[in-house]
């Protein structure tokens, strides 16, 4: 990978392909590997980006303020691209839209996976959820508060853990662990989110989400196709919250068509 140094820090990029670029932002219970099944599928035709934020993966934990869209702008600008697609999942997701908010001229498209919304209600399912792992963390039980990660976002409620691929929960288990590590000090320098509303957005968007994900998501996810102009809908039958790791296959066959429009 390569190496990315700023005044905060470091970013660890890696790139694929070659052709107009795309940009890759993981989820924020993995890193940039959660992307794998998905590259191979893209990089025929396009130059794919993919980064580890800051405190995730083999990039370190912020050493002062920075803002996660800004980093992102980072990237392209370090890569030479003034323009690219920006595809993010989950938290990156949000990344992928405030980026979109802060500097529009530099997105040719934009498309989304399960993606928060500032200030949701969350449901007690997801309450719940927040406490448990609160409560792992301040207990220093690491190894439970990946298991309460797992639970939420890779099985999702709608399934058990027999049926989703034991490598899944393998491969998401160390991006995790070091997420939750770096957490506090991520949360500490995170400058926050990009001033803007998603109605104001004039890219092609494509929105995603799995119909096995917690109702939240699958809420939030119609809420931004219907606020965002133009935005399609995509929903992934066999999907939970991370459909590049449970279904990579039906992500690239949405995304290859909507990237070459």
């Amino acid at each position: 990978m390569l190496t990315l140094a700023d005044e905060v820090g470091s970013l660890a990029c890696t790139v694929t392909g070659d052709g107009p670029p795309v940009v890759l932002v993981h989820a924020g219970v993995a890193d940039h590997r959660m992307w794998d099944d998905v590259v191979p599928g893209l990089a025929g035709h396009h130059t794919v980006i993919r980064y580890d934020m800051r405190g995730f993966g083999q990039s370190p934990p912020p050493a002062g303020p920075f803002s996660e869209h800004d980093d992102l702008r980072r990237v392209l600008d370090h890569f030479g691209h003034d323009r690219a697609h920006v595809v993010g999942a989950s938290f990156g997701g949000r990344v992928a839209l405030d980026f979109a908010l802060a500097h529009p001229a530099r997105v040719h498209s934009l498309a989304v996976f399960a993606p928060p919304w500032p200030g949701y209600d969350w449901s007690p399912r997801m309450i719940a959820y927040d406490a448990a792992e609160t409560e792992a963390l301040a207990a220093g039980d690491l190894d439970a508060a990946v298991r309460v990660n797992l639970d939420m976002w890779l099985y999702g409620p709608a399934r058990g853990r027999d049926e989703v691929p034991a490598g899944s929960a393998d491969r998401l288990r160390g991006p995790m662990r070091t997420a939750l590590t770096h957490q506090g000090a991520v949360e500490a320098h995170s400058r926050g989110r990009a001033d803007g509303d998603v109605a104001t957005l004039t890219v092609p968007t494509l929105v995603g989400v799995g119909l096995l994900d917690v109702p939240d998501f699958q809420d939030i996810a119609r809420r931004y196709a219907a606020a965002i102009p133009g935005a399609t809908l995509v929903e992934f039958a066999a999907a939970a919250h991370l459909v590049a790791v449970d279904a990579p296959a039906d992500m690239t066959a949405a995304l290859v068509p909507f990237l070459a429009r």
